[in-house]
């Protein structure tokens, strides 16, 4: 048997798997990691609201680099681990940057001063950059195509219990302050605790057999099927939705012209996406609401996506990857024009419901459909280094926005992110097709 005829031999034999326990394990643990890297940045808007209020306000400057910190980060972690997950296993790499966040968390939690704070977020950032790529690349090498837009959403809906969980546990810690330790500290110490936890239980998953196989590491590739293979039926299998020939030949792969129109869309994404949402705390600070009121808001806003990205992953393969887009950047323009311009806990509350919904399916169909376009033996290193200009767009939009809100307000602050989302909807128009429900290369 040749190279290729073995290449897609192992891609068809996992193809056709049913959804089994060890699938469902792999799945998990990702979603509790993912939940864990989602609670780190969600502190980023904790840190901008607690940083904001008059106890300890920072320089609008200061702040900005603080906010900015962990996209730094992000930016040189997401290539390089991208490329170390080719070149020595996802899981692996998975494992190392778990270990690796728990511990820049357990820093910032330490941290005597803003700066050394900015230093601790800028040297988790690089985990925290590198961690939905790797582990979207890993899911996509291991799950059958008909469940994966399923599971990966699924993963997505759990992954967004962190940030509430981050912003209750700080709001519910604020006024004890145990041990001294103000609350925002306490989020970081769980936080690192946590991933350290889940780093280690990485051990338990199997890697992933596509890239095994893609490295000749063939007995290793066929002992990591038999692991799948072996472990019992949860969800039956489903007829294949495209000839098997279609593995070997993509008619869609991507050519240097569209690798940069999805390279563009995540620049443009985090302006929306991730400044935003942390700014909105800082706005929420500059209509006058209170600190504890401000976590409320902020909390509860993160319950849209859980209830949301649930329904949605049931049917977020049925829908082509470019029309879900476009449509999760209206919802976002919409949403995030109500809440600039409304008051009142209520109308903030549900205004910041619908945008973080939005943005919370916005992202990961960004991210699956990057994945499907990928070849395996590239796909962690080519996905995230469009990740890291997601990062760059991060970094420099907390830092150009933050000004702009306390020099023209909320209205001018948002004018620039709706911008962002419409030249996101002009790069969709040229943007390759999906391959939601078929095989990866």
């Amino acid at each position: 048997m040749t190279p290729a005829a073995t290449q897609d031999d192992i891609a068809l034999r996992l193809d056709r798997l049913p959804v089994t326990a060890l699938h469902l394990l792999a799945v998990g643990l990702c979603a509790v990691g993912f939940a864990l890297d989602t609670f780190e940045l969600a502190l980023g808007g904790i840190l901008a609201a607690v940083f904001s209020a008059p106890a300890h306000a920072l320089p609008a400057r200061e702040l900005s680099l603080l906010l900015a910190s962990v996209y730094i980060g992000a930016t040189i972690g997401a290539p390089l681990l991208g490329w170390l997950a080719d070149r020595f296993g996802r899981r692996q790499l998975l494992m190392v940057l778990m270990l690796g966040l728990g511990a820049a968390s357990l820093a910032s939690a330490l941290s005597p001063s803003p700066a050394l704070l900015a230093l601790c977020r800028g040297l988790g950032g690089v985990a925290l950059g590198a961690y939905p790529p790797i582990v979207i690349a890993y899911l996509t090498d291991l799950v059958p195509p008909t469940r994966r837009g399923m599971l990966i959403f699924a993963m997505v809906a759990f992954a967004s219990l962190g940030p509430p969980a981050g912003i209750f546990l700080v709001r519910f810690l604020t006024p004890l302050q145990p041990l001294g330790l103000e609350a925002w500290r306490w989020g970081f110490l769980a936080g690192g605790v946590g991933t350290a936890i889940v780093g280690a239980l990485f051990r338990l998953l199997p890697e992933s057999p596509r890239w095994l196989q893609a490295r000749g590491r063939e007995a290793q590739a066929e002992a990591a099927f038999a692991r799948l293979q072996q472990s019992r039926t949860m969800l039956a299998a489903v007829p294949r939705p495209v000839p098997a020939k279609a593995v070997g030949d993509d008619p869609v792969r991507p050519c240097a012209l569209h690798q940069a129109v999805v390279a563009g869309i995540f620049l443009l994404s985090p302006w929306a996406t991730v400044a935003f949402p942390i700014l909105s705390g800082a706005v929420l600070a500059q209509k006058g609401y209170q600190l504890s009121d401000t976590l409320l808001v902020l909390g509860l806003s993160w319950f849209g996506p859980l209830i949301g990205t649930l329904l949605a992953s049931s049917s977020v393969d049925r829908l082509e990857r470019r029309v879900a887009l476009c449509l999760c950047a209206v919802a976002m323009v919409a949403a995030g024009g109500l809440f600039v311009i409304g008051d009142g806990a209520a109308w903030l509350a549900a205004t910041s419901i619908a945008f973080t919904l939005a943005s919370a399916l916005y992202v990961p169909t960004l991210t699956m459909y990057s994945a499907e376009l990928f070849p395996t033996a590239a796909r962690a290193r080519s996905l995230a280094a469009a990740w890291a200009f997601n990062r760059i767009g991060a970094a420099i939009a907390p830092m150009l926005l933050l000004p702009l809100l306390h020099s023209a307000g909320a209205t001018a602050m948002f004018g620039v992110v709706a911008l962002t989302l419409l030249g996101s909807l002009l790069l969709l128009g040229v943007a390759p097709r999906g391959r939601q429900r078929m095989p990866v290369r």
